[in-house]
């Protein structure tokens, strides 16, 4: 396999072909490893996870989430009637953006409709699937750089994101996004993994899930907030003792932000807990992408709307619609900081 050595201020990475975009651009898969065994593959295409493995006995792994062996699988997806991102970076605005518009500063900006009449996931060409270059990797760790250009997909600003992934020997993969922008403009960034601990070509029924919610939002038959709040109590939707993951959910848990922890998973089969920890208010839930059998998964797997479950932290959808939302604007002279930690042990 061809080895790539990427040049960026005097440093040398090393990468293996993975494929090339249509426009071009040669698209590279980067190994990390912990001192534990715990080893990512990652690719510049969406800075998306291809996959994760968890020791779970001294001579066996287990891949713990969905993606593709090569990159026309990648770009084919995001021709599906639903894209399923897997893996990937999802920006500049994660979730739904109602009639892909919002005002800033006194002005409306309207966002390209890539969701029937609204804003989904960055649009049609949003920060998951586009080229990213490595600006450093070391053996564990790896960042990432995106800048998308002012007007892209219509968001004000020229933005600088970066990505890094680390992990940790803590069997930790921390997550931290940085970004700038030129002007003020809108922001929400969030990894759209879908995990299973069970591994990869399973599916997740039988493991449970805990989320540390007491709070929906609540949205209409679109799937756009209301601007009300749901409380769980009672809710099947109610996973603040842990249950049986749902076949179908795509719901935005209000955090209970006293602590850290925002969600929880376990695999009773491979005895692995992955926690989720993060600085955001919400955690999107969601359980049902496939590939609505066009395409295979990777390693020959034939992926169902239940084979994996996505743990979207990030700001709440449509949050520049609602005054009494977070704040979801950056300003041309801050930084946007976000930081996700999943912790993955054996029990």
């Amino acid at each position: 396999m061809e080895i790539k050595h990427l040049s960026h201020s005097d440093t040398f990475f090393e990468g293996k072909y993975f494929g090339t975009m249509p426009n071009g651009s040669i698209i590279y898969e980067f190994d990390l490893q912990n001192k534990n065994g715990l080893q990512m593959t990652v690719i510049n295409y969406g800075a998306s996870i291809q996959s994760l493995k968890i020791p779970v006995l001294k001579d066996r792994k287990v891949d713990v989430v969905l993606g593709f062996d090569n990159l026309e699988d990648y770009v084919n997806s995001y021709r599906l009637q639903s894209a399923p991102y897997f893996g990937a970076v999802i920006g500049q605005y994660a979730g739904r953006i109602n009639n892909a518009e919002f005002v800033l500063n006194g002005n409306k900006i309207n966002l390209s409709m890539n969701h029937n009449s609204n804003h989904l996931h960055g649009g049609f060409e949003g920060f998951s699937n586009a080229f990213w270059d490595v600006i450093d990797i070391q053996s564990n760790s790896i960042t990432l750089q995106y800048t998308s250009k002012n007007n892209e997909e219509n968001y004000p600003g020229e933005v600088k994101s970066n990505i890094t992934y680390t992990l940790t020997d803590n069997n930790e993969l921390e997550v931290s996004f940085l970004a700038t922008t030129s002007e003020d403009t809108i922001i929400n960034l969030t990894q759209h993994s879908y995990f299973n601990l069970d591994g990869h070509s399973e599916v997740i029924k039988n493991q449970e899930l805990y989320v540390n919610s007491n709070k929906i939002l609540e949205t209409t038959t679109d799937n756009i907030p209301t601007g009300k709040f749901m409380a769980l109590q009672g809710n099947d939707y109610d996973f603040s003792i842990p249950k049986a993951c749902p076949s179908i959910i795509d719901t935005t848990f209000i955090l209970n932000q006293e602590k850290e922890l925002a969600a929880a998973l376990y695999s009773k089969k491979n005895k692995i807990k992955m926690s989720v920890f993060t600085n955001q208010p919400a955690v999107h839930i969601y359980v049902g992408g496939n590939c609505f059998n066009q395409i295979k998964g990777k390693e020959n797997a034939n992926y169902s709307s239940v084979s994996g479950i996505c743990f979207e932290t990030q700001n709440f959808p449509d949050a520049p619609n609602h005054n009494h939302f977070p704040n979801a604007i950056l300003k041309k002279d801050e930084t946007y900081l976000h930081k996700t930690t999943f912790k993955f042990e054996t029990l």
